[in-house]
């Protein structure tokens, strides 16, 4: 288990899939890369997908990710990706009130129980005391890393 903290991306394209049964599908899917711009994630991930796709690629949508972190799994099993909100818990001196900041995670993960064995693996390091508020498996097909 690794993590990577970086600006992310989440690239929505368009293209001709080549189904199982040899006919062609259009497919829309999403992928996540680190850039530092809207062009930087759209010419990385045209870069990446050109190898690997037949014809033509379109680029549909470019969102900044709702993380800035995300934790790769070392298991070839981990195939998927979860969306994961941590909310740490911290103890504001001056009133004595508790405070919650949600943080969002991208998780590989083959499912829902090893995206939650993988956050734990991670935030064991962390000195921080934290709940999880939210997770959920996203569409997210792929992760391009630089």
């Amino acid at each position: 288990m690794r993590a990577k903290t970086a600006y992310w991306f989440e690239v929505t394209v368009c293209y001709l899939k080549q189904m199982e049964d040899g006919t062609e599908k259009k497919a829309n899917e999403i992928y996540t890369t680190d850039a530092m711009s809207f062009g930087e994630a759209e010419s990385r991930s045209l870069k990446e997908l050109k190898t690997r796709v037949r014809g033509g690629i379109e680029i549909k949508n470019i969102n900044p990710a709702p993380y800035k972190e995300v934790f790769f799994s070392d298991d070839e099993e981990d195939d998927k990706w979860f969306k994961v909100k941590l909310s740490f818990i911290t103890l504001d001196e001056e009133t004595g009130s508790e405070k919650r900041t949600n943080v969002t995670y991208l998780v590989q993960a083959a499912n829902l129980e090893v995206a939650l064995s993988n956050v734990n693996t991670v935030m064991d390091k962390s000195m921080e005391e934290f709940t999880m508020a939210n997770i959920a498996e996203t569409k997210v097909m792929e992760v391009f890393e630089h």
